[in-house]
């Protein structure tokens, strides 16, 4: 039972665009205390270029994060989310992967330039990179072939038997200490094994989640499935691999109950993703379908992108919570 007199302590666990939908709807409830713990193992585009050249964590899921949790639209979370995109040596890179960066080498840890940035964007709650070690995904696929790297793996044909990560790291202490107070615990939305089963995979979390058994456990599933990660999953599919990686049952599952306007499911078709079937009879846990359907724009390339409309997911995950 949640005592209604407190504020929620509420642990969001995933990686970029997923989870700060969730954060932009959760961000506006003063009586939720938020901590958002972030992958480490994106590879791609300028976050992927920043970790191999300075050796550092990639710094894009957390600044996504970051502006989603940033209190107003100031210029400062505009500057954090400029892009650049004419022709050189800054074509793809953004501002706020920059800062990061600069702020790792200046303060002397990734851990430390994240919480400055936080004071910089004066954001609502707190965003934990799971770990501040580099580390990388290896997943194991059904014809036999071993895949290194997020990237990598994103762009296999075949599917993922199982995942697990280069070698063994700990996650920060202080996000284990998020997990132990939790009152929710939240994962997803975002990408099943590069974005959510990644953390579950940084030792402790897991551990921590299933020792916290008074925490509400939540499940969000992505509205699409995705090229190289989920072709073929279903719903129950998605709540079974975030079950086998976690080693304890979820409380409620959210899903998506919206169809996509014709033509953008069509184009997500052409590029191998189907909207997620929902087999709900199949899973043993309570699960919310509703309409949470928002199509956005993409500034990186123009095109309408399913996304989860924050503000609807908001209110439902605090009903849920609030129990």
């Amino acid at each position: 039972m949640v005592d209604k007199t407190k504020a929620l302590s509420v642990v969001a666990i995933g990686g970029g665009t997923g989870l700060s939908s969730l954060l932009r709807g959760l961000k506006f409830f003063d009586d939720i205390d938020i901590h958002a713990i972030v992958t480490i193992t994106d590879e791609g585009g300028s976050s992927g270029k920043i970790r191999e050249e300075l050796q550092i964590p990639p710094p894009g899921d957390v600044r996504n994060n970051l502006i989603a949790l940033a209190k107003d639209e100031t210029l400062f979370s505009k500057l954090f989310n400029f892009r650049f995109q004419t022709n050189g040596t800054l074509r793809g890179h953004n501002v706020g992967n920059i800062i990061l960066a600069a702020l790792t080498k200046i303060l002397g840890g990734f851990s430390e330039a994240v919480k400055e940035s936080s004071k910089i964007l004066a954001i609502k709650g707190e965003v934990l990179p799971v770990t501040d070690k580099l580390v990388r995904l290896v997943a194991e696929m059904d014809d036999g072939s071993e895949i290194i790297g997020e990237t990598e793996i994103i762009n296999s044909k075949s599917k993922i038997r199982q995942i697990r990560l280069s070698e063994e790291v700990e996650a920060l202490p202080k996000v284990i200490d998020a997990i132990k107070k939790a009152n929710g615990i939240i994962i997803g939305p975002g990408s099943l094994y590069t974005s959510l089963i990644s953390n579950l995979l940084i030792k402790g979390v897991r551990e921590s989640i299933v020792e916290n058994e008074n925490a509400i456990k939540i499940y969000i599933a992505n509205i699409m499935t995705q090229p190289g990660e989920t072709i073929g999953y279903t719903l129950s599919d998605h709540v079974s691999e975030i079950v086998k990686y976690l080693g304890c049952k979820v409380n409620y599952v959210i899903a998506n109950s919206q169809k996509l306007p014709d033509d953008d499911l069509e184009r997500y078709r052409s590029q191998g993703s189907e909207q997620l079937k929902l087999d709900i009879e199949k899973i043993d846990v309570p699960v919310f379908a509703e309409p949470l359907l928002k199509m956005e724009v993409d500034p990186r390339d123009g095109l309408n992108k399913a996304r989860h409309d924050s503000e609807k997911l908001g209110k439902l995950v605090k009903r849920l919570l609030s129990w």
